[in-house]
C-alpha cells in the first residue's frame, strides 16, 4: 500500500483510540401523560453539556413510553431534557455517577398556547417525530463555522452522503430537496446542499416523497423515496447571500463560477453562472475539496449526452469545456397563488479518444474486434420550466407545469476498426467518418385539477400530460470497408442522411376516491395514453456526376409512423392508518400497437389485453422500524428505431435493421425492504430485495457472416429474469464532540438473459456481489478522516459449450482526510486506489488517484485562497470492462490528468433586514 495511505491510517487509529477513554452511561425511564398516565410514544429524550449546551446523545421513547438513553462522556454532570409536542418540556441536572441510571416515571404536563410558544424559542429538541416526518434542529448538530448544508446533513442520524452527493436516509434514496417547502433550481438537489450554509438553517425535515396531489388531498405517498426540506431561520429569510470563485492552473486549466440568492420571506430569486475546462458542473463550492475537478456529480453515456445532477444536456466524454448560467424565481401571493420558474443554459465542447478490444461470442467459436475512435462535439442546451399553483379555496386546486427544452449540436467522429479470428488472422477492416448537425425541441405540459369533497378524504383528480418532441438532423457518412480471405473485396459509402422525427405523447387520467369508512377508501380510475411517432429518414448517395448528394437511396430510407394507444380502467382498495398503509389497484390494460412504413410499403397492427396490478404495503412496526412491499405490472412499447425495417449502415461492420413485427414488453416487478433505526444505539439496519420478470422482452437477433460482418435485428423472448438485493448496517459512536460513524454493506445482483447469434438461442447468467465498508471519524471539527473499501466479484456463465465462465474482480480503496487546524487553514487529501483483474493486455489494471488541496481563509474569513493538485501522481485512468450477453469488452478513453490550480473564492451575506449587518458563511 502507498506510504501516505499507511501514515494516514496509523494517524486515524491512534487518534480514535485516544478518544475512547470516556465513561459509558445508560439512562432508563418511562414517559407518560401526567393526567391519565397514558404512555407517550416518540417523545425526545436528550442530554447536553452544562457549559455550552453541546448535544451528547439522544433517543426516542417507544410505544410504551419507555426509553433507554446510551452515551459516552468524560463529564460528571449533564442536563437531561424531555420534549413532546403539546407538552411542557421537562429538564433536570443529571449526575453521571454510575453506568446505568434508572429514572422515576417522568410525567409530562400539557402546555398552554402561551407556554408552548415560549418553549419553542427556549428549548429545542435535537430531533422531533411528527407522524411520518423526522425533524432535526440544525443548531443541535455541531459543525465547523463554514459548513454547508451537505456537511450538516452528513451528521444527522441514519443519513449517508456518497462522493457523488447522493443522499440516503436509512437506506432510502433522497430524490427531492426543498428550501422552505419549495424547489431550489428545479430538481437539482446538489445546488441547494452544496451552496446553502449551515448557519442560515433552522431545521432539516425528512419525509416520504409525495406528489402535489398527495400533498393536497392527504393521501398516503406510495413512493419509498425521501424528501428533505431545508427550513431557513426567520431572521435569515430576508436578504442576499452569494459567492464567486475564479481559478487558473497549469495546462491552461481554469474555472469560474458564481451564485447569488435573494430571499424575502416567501419570495426567492437565485442566479448562477460558470465556465470551466476541468469537467465540473461549476457549482460544487465545498471549501475543502470542491471535488478538485473530479466530476462526481456529472454522468455520461455513450451517445454523447451528459447529465449534471440529474439535468440532461448535450455533451460528450473526454475533456470538456462547460459554460452554465441559470436563474430561478419562487413566490407566493396573498390569494394562495404560487409560482416557481427557472431557466438554465448549458454549453459544452468535448473531445475524446478511445480504444476498445472486444471478444465477440459465437456458437461455433469467437472472434475479436479492435477499434480506435476520436469524437468531437459542441452542444448548447436551453431549458425553461415553471409551475403555477392556484388554490381557489381549501378544497379546489389547479396546478399547471409547462417545460420547454431546446438543444442544438454539432459532432464529428472518426473510427478505425478491424476483426480477427482466434488465430489472429485479419478478417476485415473498416474506417469511417461521421459528421452530424442536430436540433431538438421538447415541450411538456402537465395540468392537474383537484377537488376535495367533505372532510372524510373524498376527492376527484383530473390530470393531463402532453409531451411534444421534434428532432431534426443532417448526417454525412463516409466509410471504407475491406474484406479479406478467399474472396477479397472493398466497398465505400459517401452518404447524406436527413432525419426528421416527431413524437407526440398525450395522456389523461381520472381518479375518484370514495371513503367507505374511516381509513378505508375505494379508488376508481381511468387512464388513456396515446403515443404517436413519425420517423422520416431520407438517405442520399453522393453523385460524382453532379457533385451533390442527390441520388436517393430507397433501400436505406424509411418513413415510419408508429401509434401506441392504451386504455386502463381500474379499481383500487386502500387502507391508510398511521402504522399501516395497504393498497391494491387492478385494471384491464387494453393496448394497440400500429406501425406503417410508407416507403417500404408495410403495415403491422397488434392488440393486447393485460391485467394491470399495482399493490403497496407499508407497516410501521415501531418508531424507526418499518417494512415495505410493492408489486406491480407494466408494459413497454418498442421504439421507432427498433421497428424501422431498413438497414442502418453508419457502422458497416455492424449493421442494424428494425423489426416491424415486435410486440410490447410485459414486466412484473417486486420490491421489498426492511428498515430499522435504533435511536438508543445510534445504529441503523436496512435490507432490500428487488426482482423482475419480463415476457416479450425485446432482444437483439444477430447473424455474423464468414467475413465477420454482423447484421442485427430484434425479436421478443420470454423469461428474462433480474434480481438484486442489499443489506447495510451503520452506527455512530460519539463522545462529546468526537464521533465515529461506520457503515458496512453488501450488494448483490443476478440477471438471466436470452440472446440469438447465427440462429442459436443461448442464455447468459450474470451475478455479482459487492461488500463494502466506510468510516468517518471527526475529532472536534479539527480533523476528519474517511477510509473506505469495496470489492466486487462478478461471474458470467454462458449456455454455449464453447465458452468458459467469465470472472472479474474490482477493488476500490479510498482515504479522505481534512484538517481545519491551525485556524483559517484547511488541508485536504483524497486518495483512491483501484485494481481490476482480467483486463486485456495493454490496459492499465491499477491506479492510485491522489487529489490534494490547501485553503487559507482571509479578509475576515470572507475570502479563501485555495491551491489544488489534481491527480498528483499522474495515474488517472479510464479503464472499463463490460460483459454483456454476446461480448466481453475492455475500453480506455481520454481522461483529465494532472494539473495544479490556484483559486480565490469570495463570499458575502447581508441578511436579517439590517442594512449594516454583514456576515460571512
Amino acid at each position: 500500500m502507498n506510504k501516505p495511505l499507511i501514515t494516514l491510517l496509523i494517524l486515524f487509529i491512534s487518534v480514535f483510540t485516544s478518544s475512547l477513554f470516556a465513561q459509558e452511561f445508560e439512562v432508563k425511564g418511562k414517559i407518560v401523560d401526567k393526567i391519565d398516565k397514558t404512555p407517550l410514544e416518540s417523545a425526545t429524550v436528550y442530554v447536553q453539556t452544562l457549559k455550552d449546551s453541546t448535544l451528547i446523545t439522544y433517543t426516542i421513547s417507544d410505544k410504551d413510553g419507555g426509553f433507554e438513553l446510551a452515551g459516552r462522556t468524560k463529564l460528571k454532570e449533564v442536563n437531561l431534557f424531555v420534549t413532546f409536542n403539546g407538552f411542557k418540556s421537562y429538564q433536570q441536572k443529571l449526575k453521571i455517577d454510575k453506568s446505568v441510571i434508572t429514572m422515576p416515571t417522568i410525567e409530562m404536563e400539557l402546555a398552554t398556547d402561551e407556554l408552548d410558544a415560549v418553549q419553542i424559542t427556549a428549548i429545542r429538541a435535537p430531533i422531533t417525530v411528527k407522524k411520518d416526518t423526522l425533524e432535526f434542529n440544525a443548531d443541535s448538530f455541531k459543525a465547523r463555522p463554514d459548513a454547508t448544508v451537505e456537511d450538516l446533513i452528513k451528521k444527522l442520524p441514519g443519513v449517508e452522503v456518497d462522493s457523488d452527493g447522493k443522499i440516503k436516509v436509512n437506506g432510502k434514496e433522497v430524490n427531492k430537496i426543498l428550501v422552505n417547502g419549495k424547489p431550489f433550481f428545479g430538481n437539482d438537489p446538489n445546488i441547494a446542499t452544496k451552496n446553502l450554509t449551515k448557519e442560515i438553517v433552522d431545521k432539516i425535515q425528512v419525509t416520504t416523497t409525495k406528489s402535489e396531489s398527495e400533498e393536497f388531498t392527504g393521501k398516503k405517498g406510495t413512493s419509498e423515496a425521501q424528501t428533505i426540506n431545508i427550513e431557513l431561520k426567520e431572521d435569515q429569510n430576508k436578504g442576499f447571500f452569494g459567492r464567486a470563485t475564479v481559478s487558473g492552473g497549469t495546462d491552461d486549466r481554469y474555472a469560474m463560477s458564481g451564485i447569488g440568492n435573494y430571499f424575502n420571506d416567501k419570495q426567492r430569486v437565485s442566479v448562477l453562472a460558470g465556465r470551466n475546462n476541468i469537467n465540473t458542473s461549476g457549482f460544487s463550492f465545498d471549501e475543502i475539496y470542491d471535488m478538485m475537478g473530479n466530476a462526481g456529480s456529472v454522468s455520461w453515456n455513450g451517445n454523447g449526452a451528459f447529465s449534471i445532477n440529474g439535468q440532461n444536456f448535450g455533451g460528450g466524454q473526454g475533456i470538456r469545456t462547460s459554460t452554465n448560467a441559470g436563474a430561478s424565481f419562487v413566490d407566493e401571493y396573498e390569494n394562495k397563488t404560487e409560482i416557481l420558474a427557472d431557466y438554465f443554459y448549458s454549453g459544452v465542447d468535448s473531445e475524446n479518444d478511445s480504444r476498445v478490444e472486444r471478444e465477440n461470442i459465437l456458437p461455433d467459436g469467437n472472434f475479436f474486434t479492435n477499434s480506435s475512435s476520436r469524437f468531437l462535439s459542441t452542444n448548447q442546451n436551453h431549458r425553461a420550466s415553471a409551475e403555477l399553483q392556484f388554490e381557489i379555496d381549501s378544497t379546489f386546486k389547479i396546478i399547471v407545469a409547462p417545460n420547454f427544452q431546446f438543444t442544438e449540436g454539432e459532432s464529428f467522429s472518426s473510427r478505425n476498426e478491424e476483426s480477427l479470428d482466434e488465430d489472429d488472422t485479419l478478417l476485415n477492416r473498416g474506417n469511417s467518418q461521421n459528421s452530424t448537425d442536430s436540433e431538438r425541441r421538447n415541450f411538456t405540459s402537465d395540468i392537474s385539477i383537484i377537488k376535495k369533497f367533505g372532510s372524510k378524504g373524498a376527492y376527484l383528480r383530473i390530470g393531463t400530460n402532453g409531451n411534444f418532441i421534434n428532432n431534426t438532423s443532417e448526417n454525412f457518412l463516409n466509410t471504407t470497408n475491406e474484406i479479406f480471405g478467399a474472396t477479397p473485396s472493398s466497398t465505400s459509402r459517401d452518404q447524406l442522411t436527413d432525419t426528421e422525427s416527431r413524437q407526440n405523447n398525450i395522456s389523461t387520467d381520472i381518479e375518484y376516491r370514495i371513503p367507505v369508512k374511516e381509513k378505508l377508501f375505494i379508488d376508481l380510475g381511468y387512464r388513456f395514453t396515446n403515443r404517436r411517432e413519425r420517423n422520416d429518414r431520407r438517405v442520399f448517395d453522393f453523385d460524382n456526376t453532379t457533385n451533390q448528394y442527390d441520388d436517393f437511396n430507397e433501400t436505406l430510407s424509411s418513413d415510419l409512423k408508429v401509434n401506441f394507444r392504451t386504455h386502463l380502467p381500474s379499481i383500487g382498495v386502500n387502507y391508510e392508518t398511521e402504522k399501516l398503509y395497504l393498497g391494491v389497484t387492478t385494471g384491464l390494460l387494453l393496448s394497440e400497437l400500429k406501425n406503417e412504413e410508407f416507403i417500404q410499403n408495410t403495415s403491422v397492427k397488434s392488440n393486447f389485453s393485460d391485467v394491470n396490478i399495482n399493490s403497496y404495503m407499508r407497516y410501521r412496526i415501531k418508531q424507526g422500524m418499518s417494512v415495505y412491499f410493492n408489486y406491480n405490472t407494466r408494459t413497454q412499447a418498442p421504439q421507432a428505431q427498433q421497428l424501422q425495417p431498413v438497414a442502418n449502415v453508419s457502422n458497416p461492420l455492424n449493421i442494424t435493421v428494425g423489426n416491424p413485427n415486435l410486440n410490447r414488453e410485459f414486466v412484473h416487478d417486486v420490491y421489498a425492504n426492511f428498515n430499522n433505526y435504533d435511536f438508543k444505539s445510534k445504529s441503523g439496519f436496512f435490507f432490500w430485495l428487488s426482482a423482475g420478470l419480463t415476457n416479450d422482452k425485446i432482444v437483439p437477433l444477430s447473424v455474423t457472416d464468414e467475413n465477420r460482418i454482423r447484421t442485427t435485428t430484434y425479436t421478443n423472448v420470454d423469461g428474462i429474469i433480474r434480481g438484486s438485493g442489499g443489506v447495510s448496517y451503520s452506527k455512530t459512536i460519539k463522545r462529546d464532540s468526537t464521533s465515529l460513524r461506520f457503515r458496512v454493506g453488501l450488494y448483490s445482483n443476478y440477471n438471466k438473459e436470452f440472446n440469438f447469434t447465427n440462429g442459436v438461442k443461448f442464455s447468459t447468467k450474470r451475478n455479482a456481489i459487492t461488500p463494502s465498508v466506510r468510516m468517518t471519524y471527526n475529532y472536534r471539527e479539527l480533523l476528519e478522516i474517511e477510509p473506505r473499501y469495496s470489492v466486487s466479484f462478478s461471474n458470467t456463465r454462458y449456455s454455449l459449450d464453447n465458452l468458459n465462465n467469465e470472472t472479474f474482480q474490482s477493488h476500490n480503496v479510498g482515504l479522505k482526510t481534512t484538517t481545519f487546524w491551525p485556524k483559517n487553514i484547511v488541508f485536504g487529501n483524497d486518495l483512491r486506489y483501484t485494481y481490476r483483474t482480467n483486463v486485456a493486455p495493454g490496459f492499465e489494471r491499477s491506479s492510485l488517484f491522489w487529489n490534494m488541496s490547501l485553503g487559507v481563509k482571509i479578509l475576515k474569513e470572507k475570502g479563501t485562497i485555495k491551491l489544488t493538485a489534481y491527480d498528483l501522481l499522474d495515474q488517472n485512468i479510464n479503464t472499463r470492462r463490460t460483459v454483456t450477453a454476446d461480448y466481453i469488452q475492455d475500453s480506455q478513453s481520454t481522461v483529465l490528468q494532472r494539473y495544479f490550480m490556484l483559486g480565490f473564492t469570495y463570499k458575502i451575506s447581508k441578511v436579517g433586514g439590517n442594512k449594516n449587518r454583514f456576515q460571512t458563511f
